[in-house]
């Protein structure tokens, strides 16, 4: 896994794709922290830290995830995985976590914006943090569930396409509550960890990885 993971985590920063994932979040980040924070003089990153979530992990997550198995596939060397030594669960594995880590880069980054509060008047430290543990969660569900989407294409558009479409039906329309990512991330920006919603974050994550690992376990036999 740890192989698969450095090469994953090397390759986001030996392409364009780590760089736009950041500057994307760093883009939204900012925005909203004018509009929520510096135009009102307000002190709460609660609403931050939410609509970041509901609109920046629509450009990140399908960035981060598209090429994981579709550029694979496309460029042949999916059937190099397939036949190596290592188990297809630690392959997985790897590719999340890597991705999974480009996000906690970003939320580093974040901690700027609190210190910039701070030269006002410091927010309370351990409630932005929990906001930053439910962003965390919610962008592993969401990168768990991206990986899973290219798992089953080859084309990296069409898999970026259907990840954002699944982020965006639940969220902006309300239909399909059960697998609204964002309906398990209410408590968070106020500060408090609900033990519900983190069950259901990481229920939601782990479905998708059993499923990209029984979609790859599959390709292998057939390989």
């Amino acid at each position: 896994m740890w192989a698969v993971y450095k090469k994953e985590l090397r390759n986001y920063f030996l392409s364009p794709i780590g760089y736009v994932a950041i500057g994307v979040f760093l883009i939204v980040f900012s925005l909203i922290f004018y509009v929520t924070n510096i135009s009102i003089g307000a002190y709460d990153m609660g609403n931050l830290y939410y609509n970041t979530a509901l609109l920046g992990l629509l450009v990140i997550v399908p960035l981060l995830t598209m090429i994981m198995f579709s550029e694979e596939r496309k460029t042949g060397t999916e059937q190099l995985l397939l036949t190596s030594p290592r188990s297809i669960t630690g392959i997985i594995f790897g590719k999340f976590f890597a991705a999974v880590t480009l996000i906690v880069i970003t939320l580093i980054f974040s901690l700027s914006y609190y210190i910039v509060l701070c030269f006002f008047k410091a927010p309370n430290l351990l409630p932005t943090l929990a906001m930053i543990f439910g962003f965390l969660l919610v962008a592993s569900a969401a990168i768990a569930m991206g990986m899973f989407v290219s798992s089953i294409t080859e084309n990296q558009v069409i898999a970026a396409i259907i990840t954002i479409v699944a982020l965006i039906i639940p969220s902006f329309t309300g239909l399909l509550p059960f697998i609204d990512l964002m309906n398990n991330y209410q408590k968070f920006p106020a500060g408090i960890i609900s033990l519900s919603e983190v069950i259901n974050l990481l229920a939601y994550a782990v479905m998708f990885i059993l499923f990209t690992i029984i979609i790859m376990q599959r390709r292998k036999s057939v390989k």
